[in-house]
C-alpha cells in the first residue's frame, strides 16, 4: 500500500500541474504552458498539448472527452449502482459498482491481535457509507503512533535483528496471501470475491489485513484495475477479458505489517500495450531494489525509475510512493518514484521500506473518485505497479516479500539515471 510523499503532493492549480512537465496527451513529447483544452479545464479534465498543431490534429478524437458517452456506456449487473452517478465525471471507463445491499464488514476474531489504528474507532463500514467518507469520523482509523513517529524519526528507524525476524515472517505471510489470491484472477471474478479470499487467507494465518479500517478504508485487500493508479476499493464489478488489475496486499502479524503487490493480466485479451506497462513496472522496481545498499541516498532511486519510464514510453505517478514499515504500516523513509524528488536521508542496515512505482501510459497525474481512496489518472489510460517489501543489510539487500525462488534478473546496462 502506498503512501502519499509530502514533496510529491498533487499541484493545485493548472499552472503548477502544466510545471511538472507531463507529456502531451496525443503523441506523448513534453506539453507546452501554453497549449491546454480550455474546454477540458471547464471539466476538470488535464489536457495538455505540445504544440497548438499537434492539439488541432487531434482534436476529432479528443473532442470525445467532452461529451458524457466519452466516459464510457457500462452495464451495470443486477442489484448493482453506481454511488457516484451524476455528482462525479470519471476520467475513463472504469466506474464504481456497488451492490445495492449492504456488505458487511468482514469480522476478525478478537484472538487475532490488530494495529493501534484499528482501536481508534470502527474499523469499516457498509458500502453506503463509502460514499460519504469525507468530512465523517476524523479520528476512526488514524495511528497515532504514525503521525508521532514521522516527527521523531525523519530517516527511518533502524530494526533489531528479532524486529527483523519478525518482518520476515510476516513479509512471507504476506506473499502466501498474494499468490493465492492472484490466483484467482479470471473474467467474471469480482474485486469484493478477491477480497474475501484475502480476508479469508489472512484469518487462517491468524494475521490481521493491514488495509482494513486504516483511515477507514473499509476492505482488507487494495483492488486497483485499469485506470486506478492505487488504492482501489473492492466492488460488485466483475472483471473482464482485457483488464489489469493490481492487489495490494498487507498483514499485521505479531506486532509488524508486512506489504506487497503485483499487478496481473486477466483473461487472453490484455492488449500489448498493457502487457508493455506491467513488464515495464516490474523492470522500475527491479532495477531499484538492484541499487539498495548502505549509503545510498533514498532520492537516487527516483532517477533510475523515472529513467526506465521514459525510455520505455511511459510516465512515473509523483504524489504517491514507497515509505518505511516495521511495527508501522507506513512511516519514513519517504521513497518517491521521480526524478529529482527531494527525499531526505542514506540507506543504513536494518531500515525496512518499500518500493512500489507507479506506472502510467499516459499522464502521471491523478483524480480521486468521491470515496477519497481510488486513485486514477487524469487521461482514464492504464497503470501497473509491483511492490516488495525490503531490509537493508550489509552487502545490499534482502527483499522480505520475494516470491519463492525469485532473484533479480539480468541489469539493464543501458540505464542511464536522469
Amino acid at each position: 500500500m502506498v503512501t502519499a510523499t509530502a514533496n510529491g503532493t498533487s499541484a493545485s492549480t493548472t499552472a503548477r500541474v502544466i510545471d511538472s512537465g507531463i507529456p502531451c496527451a496525443n503523441c506523448g513529447k513534453p506539453a507546452s504552458r501554453s497549449n491546454t483544452c480550455k474546454l477540458c479545464q471547464d471539466q476538470n479534465i488535464v489536457s495538455l498539448f505540445c504544440t497548438p498543431d499537434c492539439y488541432r490534429s487531434n482534436y476529432k478524437t479528443h473532442k470525445k472527452l467532452h461529451t458524457p458517452a466519452a466516459q464510457g456506456n457500462y452495464t451495470f449487473p443486477p442489484g448493482t449502482v453506481d454511488p457516484f452517478a451524476g455528482r462525479y465525471r470519471y476520467t475513463g471507463p472504469l466506474r464504481a459498482v456497488y451492490p445495492k445491499e449492504p456488505v458487511p464488514t468482514r469480522t476478525v476474531p478478537e484472538s487475532i491481535p490488530r494495529p493501534e489504528y484499528v482501536n481508534n474507532g470502527e474499523a469499516a463500514f457498509y458500502f453506503p457509507e463509502i460514499a460519504s467518507i469525507r468530512g465523517s469520523g476524523a479520528t476512526r482509523g488514524r495511528s497515532f503512533a504514525e503521525e508521532i513517529a514521522n516527527r521523531t524519526e525523519r530517516y527511518g528507524r533502524i530494526l533489531s535483528k528479532k524486529e527483523i525476524e519478525g518482518m520476515r515472517e510476516v513479509c512471507r505471510l504476506g506473499r502466501e496471501v498474494l499468490d493465492i489470491a492472484a490466483s484467482k484472477i479470471a473474467p467474471g471474478v469480482t474485486t469484493l470475491d478477491i477480497d474475501a479470499v484475502v480476508h479469508e487467507e489472512c484469518m487462517k494465518r491468524n494475521a490481521y489485513p493491514s488495509p482494513l479500517g486504516y483511515h477507514r478504508f473499509p476492505r482488507s485487500v487494495c483492488t486497483s484495475v485499469n485506470e486506478v493508479i492505487c488504492h482501489g476499493i473492492p466492488d460488485a464489478r466483475p472483471l473482464e477479458d482485457g483488464d489489469i488489475v493490481n492487489l495490494d496486499v498487507t498483514l499485521y502479524y505479531n506486532g509488524f505489517h508486512g506489504d506487497l503487490n503485483g499487478t496481473y493480466p486477466v483473461g487472453t485479451k490484455v492488449s500489448d500495450e498493457k502487457l508493455r506497462l506491467m513488464k515495464t513496472a516490474r523492470k522500475c522496481l527491479d532495477e531499484a531494489i538492484r541499487l539498495v545498499k548502505p549509503g545510498v541516498q533514498y532520492k537516487d532511486l527516483g532517477n533510475t525509475i523515472e529513467a526506465i519510464a521514459k525510455k520505455d514510453g511511459f510516465s512515473v505517478n509523483h504524489t504517491y510512493g514507497g515509505h518505511g514499515i516495521n511495527n508501522l504500516f507506513h512511516c519514513t523513509p519517504n521513497i518517491s518514484h521521480y526524478a529529482g524528488n527531494k527525499n531526505i536521508g542514506v540507506m543504513k542496515v536494518g531500515q525496512c521500506f518499500t518500493i512500489e512505482p507507479m506506472i502510467c501510459v499516459g499522464q502521471q497525474k491523478e483524480d480521486h473518485w468521491p470515496d477519497v481512496w481510488t486513485a486514477v489518472t487524469v487521461d482514464g489510460k492504464s497503470s501497473a505497479q509491483f511492490e516488495e517489501t525490503m531490509v537493508v543489510t550489509e552487502t545490499g539487500v534482502e527483499v522480505l516479500t520475494a516470491a519463492p525462488g525469485w532473484t533479480l534478473p539480468e541489469p539493464d546496462t543501458e540505464i542511464v539515471p536522469l
